[in-house]
């Protein structure tokens, strides 16, 4: 009788990778993308080589691939049980993440090379932040410096959004966010009109909101509507040197916008806007990491570790 007790590691949910390990698992995928066309889609303050996008996104994308492949197949399937053709609704990836941690630029590269497989060139993106409250709305509620909490998100039109996108329903708008403005754009939408596979990132995708009681009845959440989810995550001390550095580049770039809702800090001094930053960090995005984003990290169907450079250093793949 073996009596051995199995490492930690084989109750884990998870399977582990080494940045190596899942490089192997790229198997033969053509990188469709050029070094220009890669520099276009990394964020601020990020450095995104060929090397990171064959290493990490290409496997990635190759196993998103499969997903959506076998999903299309379970439709057909499901067809002939039928006996009747229901038109196909999109694959939905979600991509989740503290602030600063690259949650668009994960999005961009893995629109851009998914757009490339000829069973579904259609990939659209849409962020959670065109569900933010408009700003007379928060500051109506008291909530304008909890903009990125969960109580600050219209969650009812969000989810409406994606039940329609799951129904398969034609033309359906998202509101727009601009991050100059710092608000809703009230004449602003994006139309998404059936694509093969969606996107959605925002910081709240994962979250489930406060438990009610049964009598209330059943609670639907924004992940039911998910056939995969990513989760981007990063220590909390590379998230703040990043964002304190984001911040600083910004101060000499969008904000001397005039037009901009931060043309206010524009004039702060190096030390006087770091201080800033690091205020907005503590009192905000740090909290609402802590509190909200990060508990949702292992709801999520795989996870990319980044280390100090932004580099991926570990993948976890939720187990089947």
């Amino acid at each position: 009788m073996n009596n051995t007790i199995p490492p930690l590691s084989a109750f884990s949910p998870y399977l582990s990778f080494t940045r190596e390990e899942w490089a192997h698992l790229r198997d033969d995928a053509p990188l469709p993308l050029t070094e220009a066309e890669i520099k276009n889609l990394q964020g601020i303050n990020e450095r995104l080589s060929i090397e990171e996008v064959n290493t990490i996104y290409l496997p990635l994308c190759r196993l998103l691939n499969l997903y959506a492949t076998a999903s299309q197949k379970l439709h057909q399937t499901t067809n002939v049980f039928l006996n009747k053709q229901e038109k196909k609704v999109p694959y939905i990836i979600g991509v989740a993440g503290s602030v600063a941690v690259g949650k668009s630029t994960t999005s961009r590269i893995i629109q851009a090379l998914l757009s490339r497989w000829d069973n579904h060139p259609k990939v659209e993106l849409v962020t959670t932040d065109g569900f933010l409250y408009p700003n007379r709305i928060l500051e109506s509620k008291g909530l304008l410096q909890r903009k990125g909490f969960p109580e600050s998100y219209n969650i009812r039109r969000l989810m409406k959004f994606l039940y329609n996108v799951k129904a398969g329903n034609p033309n359906v708008e998202v509101p727009v966010y601009s991050h100059l403005a710092y608000d809703i754009l009230p004449d602003a939408c994006q139309t998404i009109q059936q694509p093969d596979i969606l996107i959605v990132e925002g910081i709240n995708i994962l979250q489930t909101g406060k438990q009610t009681d049964e009598a209330s009845g059943p609670q639907i959440f924004v992940s039911d509507f998910l056939d995969f989810s990513v989760y981007v995550d990063a220590s909390e001390q590379d998230l703040l040197s990043w964002y304190l550095k984001r911040f600083e580049i910004l101060r000499e770039t969008a904000f001397q916008n005039p037009a901009s809702y931060f043309h206010r800090y524009a004039s702060l001094s190096k030390e006087e806007a770091l201080q800033f930053a690091r205020g907005i960090w503590r009192d905000i995005n740090g909290m609402n990491l802590r509190e909200n984003i990060l508990p949702t990290k292992y709801r999520s169907t795989l996870i990319l570790e980044k280390a100090a450079d932004h580099s991926v250093e570990k993948i976890q793949l939720r187990k089947i």
